[in-house]
């Protein structure tokens, strides 16, 4: 089954149910375009790409059934029969047989080859054809493989005959007296060729081997003679080099599979001698994997060699595996087979060969490969060869594999051992008598997580040992792991919610699941599988937040649960996953409340002041939280934090700060913040602390990282901490204390420092309404001279933005009261001056290196506003005049149609809920009838402001509404003329659809012009706005937008726009230059005297001093000629356009000089004057 899943690992996500497609399918539903595809291979041989083109649609069709290839079966037989029918015909060109095998391939790769073989023809007619192709290909044409491998498969269909070989060689002497080769030196030839290849066809040619070398007549004449050819072979290469790494490769690959599917009497004699060959050969050191593994696989086939094939009578049987039995509890009554005497006699006296000894070392290093296939590949060679061993020797193998679980060996040894234990258990071979040391192990395996560097290693042991536990659910009987359910069911679902790594958690689901269905002894085993299913733990936030708590609410679970959070998670290297472990043990605290007081926390304690970070960065989050969730257990018995938990403990949390404040030189960002989320969580729980030194302390650490550290906690921290000790009386500060910090904060607010800005901006945004109270007035003139003053010198930006939302903070903390005190509430005396410092703040374009860093100062801005205008509309709408509203809502609406999609999308969504707030309703919004006509109600959730093929087509219709003309034009100038072609494109489509629509509006036309000219005149300096609105004019000036202008000599709007582009001439800067000129050609097609002044300008540019703008210049002209013809007389056009291309604008001023000149001429211009500049006279 194809699952096709939306994986939700960040941990930033809410936990919620996954949305899952699956994509089962029925049959083979292209049956008829797989049939037409076929039968077109005869048409589309000749050309590359129609070949490719089928190709390629036949792979698509195919690879849809990878993870079902069973729905092909039905269908193979013709589609092999087809194809066929191309090759053998003699008529059929190379190029279409090389198709045809192409085509054979790809089916042969879905569905498996061991399958497809099978299909092909093998009848003894058919050996000499496919013998003769397969002579005739070049080995070394890389582009067609496939016909090879395909017909080495088929080669090794026709070697199963039931014939002597010889039979098929008639007459050895050819028409021309000379020897034929027989077809059995034939056959082998080939195979020994391709064996030494660099391709895919290697791996056919051992299968061919596989086949060819087991036939009786074969084996009696060529088997001794090809094993001595592979073993010199493997003794004569290294694997120092590419070519001689793929020789081994194909003679390890050949005798593993001769060894597979070979007689044992006809093998046995010869496989000492192989043995001792890969000894001396020693594989296990190769730096190449598939080698390695290569060694390890031939090396368990020789050791099933020298044993007889024989099923352990001792093993261990499981009954019934019914699944309704097991949950209706009726356990089968079948236990283990007892061998009796006689069986055990044989077993005495079955003599076991020494090189066994040899072959089962060589597989046990396996397991310990670095590499995955190798030790998977060994642990199924242990299970192989245990199964046929007497029951003394099997166990001692399962001795040695227990010795992988030793901490002195590194996370492969551990995850060999689990494949190998998992091998044994599936085949009985582990005996249940040997659990009560496996158990445990497995147990450890489930948690193993080794720490390398920043990071750890362990999660395919963590894997692996899920697959023990599901291979023990089906291979033992309930009675025989009763013992052990609690210990694997609770480290299963340990593994299952609180696993870092997704697989983990999905593959601990599925062996618990499977434990609880084959097993029916697992407690609550039902309830928790359909709440921690293989969906359910995709979302790591889900796991340790939601299901964990579930889970804990059954005794069994509870405490192994805390115990691992504490012992494994909390000191986790990953600081995501230790914050998550202190919040499931918030969580966790109400399922065991005593526990976590007296047991836990006393733990937590010496683990905050250690000298691991990461233990010490868990470990006081972890007490912070604990002690939280005790104190809200304690609100609802109307006990105390210190009721509940000892003296020593809170002595203890009381000086945590104190060893933080002593190395604070040396500590890392995330303990101070850590720290600071302690003192937030301890005075939440109301500790008894007040006007104790501890709470100075507090105060002190909060005023050193505010100064130095730029941390949300910090500011949270502080707000606790002024709401529980800073009062006198509810609702009214310690004056001391408020005027010492609002002061402290005011004063920050001026530092040289960035952080020290930021921190006091949000220290004052953060401080209680108390605090504020009669202070408002100097709180809100620092942030807003802040913001006044920084802004004028760029700098400071992060304060500035800081500063912006702790006005807003600030007054919504400190309420609105139309005729109150400035100092005390928001009113009619204080709300201009608040309004003035947020819309200032909208016209923030800083930029350094980082880019436009002005947008964090204007997002932050759109949000102080919404917030502020809601509170002020609810409580006092009058205050809120109408000139405020209209500048907000024009500043929102500018915003909305600018470039940058995230800020343009706030802008939009504010913009909308200011629009239809209805509690509050915004009063004076401008033309709101009209934008509520423009925005119905359901485009609040329904219009995608990150999409420009949305947005822009909705802002530019606010073009229509006066008030907002200006605003919206000029943030759409941005967009028009910016850089990004999505915005480019579907914001000047929006804004020429609306100017088509107005075309015939002289009115409207020449109220768009004005505000084009305010926007161009009040911008001439501005570069972020000119350029970009010169790229913009041209657009407009080329798709002739003022076409009803042009039919009026010198148009008022024409000479004002010629005299400010006349003014951007003289800048310096490149780019606004060429965009320049590029208006000037669209200038052209005004009529009058501004003709012949757009002319004149273009040919002063033609002697620019910059080379290029002289060179852009004239190419220009060049295209403006060639789009107006009316511009000069048609008889000199010709000469015109020759001087414009012909010349080299590059050269140097004098000789350019000439050619303008005589341009001017021809165009009735007059020529320019040089202007000498008289020195300046030094007196």
């Amino acid at each position: 089954m194809a699952l096709s899943e939306t994986e939700n690992e960040c941990p930033g996500g809410e936990g919620g149910e996954s949305i899952v497609q699956t994509c089962v399918l029925g049959g083979f539903g292209e049956s008829c375009e797989t049939r037409a595809l076929l039968s077109s291979l005869s048409e589309v041989h000749g050309s590359m790409v129609t070949s490719e083109s089928a190709t390629q649609r036949f792979l698509v069709i195919m690879n849809r059934y990878q993870e079902q290839p069973h729905l092909l079966d039905p269908h193979l037989e013709w589609m092999l029969n087809m194809i066929l029918e191309f090759v053998r015909s003699e008529k059929s060109p190379p190029s279409l047989v090389h198709l045809s095998f192409k085509f054979l391939y790809i089916i042969c790769k879905v569905r498996g080859y061991k399958i497809f073989m099978q299909l092909f023809p093998h009848e003894v007619a058919d050996v000499q054809p496919v013998l003769d192709l397969l002579s005739r290909q070049d080995p070394k044409d890389s582009e067609t493989w496939e016909t090879r491998y395909m017909l080495l498969l088929w080669l090794s269909m026709t070697c199963l005959i039931p014939f002597d070989l010889y039979r098929l060689d008639g007459h050895l002497e050819s028409d021309g007296g000379k020897a034929r080769e027989p077809t059995m030196d034939r056959i082998l030839a080939i195979a020994k060729s391709y064996l030494l290849v660099c391709d895919s066809p290697r791996d056919a040619a051992s299968v061919l081997v596989s086949k060819f070398m087991t036939r009786p007549d074969v084996k009696q004449k060529r088997l001794g003679d090809f094993l001595d050819w592979s073993l010199t072979t493997i003794s004569q290469t290294s694997d120092q080099s590419v070519r001689d790494i793929m020789v081994l490769d194909g003679a390890l690959q050949s005798l593993a599979k001769l060894f597979k599917h070979g007689k044992r009497d006809d093998l046995l004699q010869y496989a000492p001698t192989i043995l001792q060959c890969l000894e001396q050969k020693n594989l296990s050191e190769s730096s190449q994997a598939m080698l390695r593994k290569l060694g390890v696989k031939l090396i368990q086939r020789l050791g099933l060699t020298f044993l007889k094939p024989r099923l352990a009578t001792w093993r261990y049987q499981r009954g019934s595996r019914s699944l309704a039995a097991n949950l209706s509890m009726s356990q089968s009554t079948t236990v283990a087979a007892t061998p009796d005497v006689e069986t055990q006699k044989l077993e005495e006296d079955y003599d076991i060969p020494e090189e066994l000894e040899t072959v089962i070392e060589h597989l046990l290093v396996g397991l310990k490969d670095k590499e995955t296939i190798v030790r998977w590949s060994a642990a199924k060679g242990i299970g192989r060869v245990t199964g046929r061993l007497p029951k003394e020797l099997a166990d001692e193998v399962v001795g040695s594999v227990l010795d992988c679980f030793s901490f002195q060996e590194t996370d492969n040894a551990w995850h060999g051992g689990c494949l190998a234990l998992a091998e044994l258990g599936r085949r009985g071979l582990l005996l249940p008598s040997r659990l009560t040391d496996v158990v445990p192990l497995i147990v450890k395996s489930l948690t193993y997580d080794e720490k390398r560097g920043a990071c750890s290693v362990g999660s395919n042991v963590r894997d692996s040992a899920c697959y023990v536990c599901w291979s023990f659910a089906r291979a033992y009987e309930p009675e025989e792991l009763e013992p052990f359910v609690t210990q694997i069911a609770s480290a299963l679902l340990i593994t299952a919610v609180f696993d870092r790594n997704v697989n983990c958690r999905r593959a601990a689901s599925a062996a618990f699941q499977e434990n609880v269905g084959r097993q029916g002894t697992f407690p609550h085993g039902i309830d928790i599988v359909t709440a921690a299913d293989y969906y359910a733990v995709g979302n790591i936030n889900n796991c340790y937040l939601n299901i964990s708590v579930y889970i804990a609410s059954f005794p069994e679970y509870t405490e192994a649960m805390i115990d691992h959070l504490i012992a494994m998670k909390i000191n986790h290297w990953d600081s995501v996953i230790r914050e998550l472990s202190t919040k499931a043990l918030h969580n966790l605290t109400p399922k065991a409340p005593n526990y976590m007081a007296t047991t836990v926390l006393p733990q937590m304690l010496p683990m905050a002041v250690g000298i691991d970070l990461h233990g010490r960065h868990g470990a006081i989050m972890a007490c912070a939280e604990i002690t939280h969730a005790l104190y809200k257990l304690g609100l609802q018995t109307n006990r105390t934090v210190v009721d509940i938990i000892s003296s020593e403990c809170v002595d203890a949390l009381k000086n945590i700060h104190q060893k933080v404040s002593v190395t604070k030189c040396y500590v890392i960002t995330f303990i101070l913040s850590t720290v600071c989320g302690l003192i937030e969580k301890l005075s939440l729980s109301k500790m008894p602390f007040k006007n104790e030194t501890v709470i100075t302390g507090w105060q002190s650490l909060i005023d050193d990282t505010i100064k130095n550290l730029h941390l949300v906690a910090v500011v949270s921290a502080l707000s606790a901490l002024c709401e529980e000790y800073y009062q006198d009386e509810p609702g009214q500060a310690n004056s001391g204390m408020q005027d010492v910090l609002v002061s402290q904060y005011i004063e920050g607010l001026k530092s040289p420092q960035m952080l020290t800005r930021c921190g006091s901006a949000l220290a004052l945004g953060s401080l209680p309404r108390f605090m504020i109270h009669s202070k408002l007035n100097q709180i809100l003139e620092g942030l807003q001279q802040m913001c006044t003053v920084s802004q004028k010198d760029g700098s400071f930006t992060e304060a500035r933005r800081d500063a912006v939302k702790a006005i807003a903070q600030v007054c919504v903390k400190a309420g609105v009261c139309a005729h109150g005190s400035p100092d005390s509430a928001l009113c009619s005396e204080n709300v201009a001056g608040v309004y003035g410092a947020l819309l200032n703040s909208m016209n923030d374009y800083t930029t350094d290196s980082r880019g436009d860093v002005g947008a964090w100062v204007r997002e932050a801005a759109m949000t102080s506003l919404m917030d502020v205008t809601k509170l002020v509309a609810s409580i006092a709408p009058e205050i809120l005049l109408p000139d405020l509203v209209k500048c907000m809502m024009c500043c929102l609406a500018q915003q909305a149609a600018e470039k940058i999609d995230h800020y343009r999308a706030h802008a939009g969504n504010v913009f909308l809920r200011l629009l239809h707030s209805t509690e509050p309703a915004v009063p004076h919004i401008p033309h709101q009838e009209e934008l509520l006509s423009i925005f119905p109600v359901e485009t609040t959730t329904s219009l995608n402001w990150n999409a420009p093929s949305q947005a822009f087509q909705y802002i530019t219709q606010l073009l229509g509404l006066p008030q907002y003309q200006y605003h919206t034009l000029l943030g759409l100038t941005v967009s028009v003329g910016g850089i990004t072609e999505s915005t480019v494109h579907f914001s000047s489509q929006s804004l020429f659809d609306y100017l088509r629509g107005i075309q015939d509006n002289h009115a409207a036309l020449t109220q768009f012009g004005d505000a084009l000219l305010s926007i161009f005149r009040d911008n001439l300096r501005n570069d972020r706005v000119s350029i970009p609105f010169l790229k913009m004019l041209d657009q407009i000036l080329a798709n002739s937008c003022f076409e009803i202008f042009t039919t009026q000599d010198n148009h008022q709007f024409c000479v004002d726009l010629l005299a400010l582009c006349k003014e951007c001439k003289k800048t310096k800067d490149i780019s606004k230059l060429r965009a320049c000129v590029t208006v000037f050609c669209g200038l052209i097609q005004f009529q009058g005297e501004v003709r012949k002044k757009v002319l004149s300008q273009l040919l002063m540019l033609l002697c620019h001093s910059y080379p290029v703008i002289r060179k852009t210049t004239a190419s220009q002209m060049y295209e403006m000629l060639l789009t107006y013809d009316d511009v000069i007389n048609p008889e000199m056009l010709d000469d015109v356009m020759t001087l414009l291309s012909d010349t080299n604008w590059l050269s140097d001023l004098a000789t350019v000089r000439t050619h303008r000149n005589q341009l001017c001429d021809w165009l009735g211009v007059p020529r320019p004057q040089v202007v000498t500049k008289s020195p300046v006279q030094v007196s």
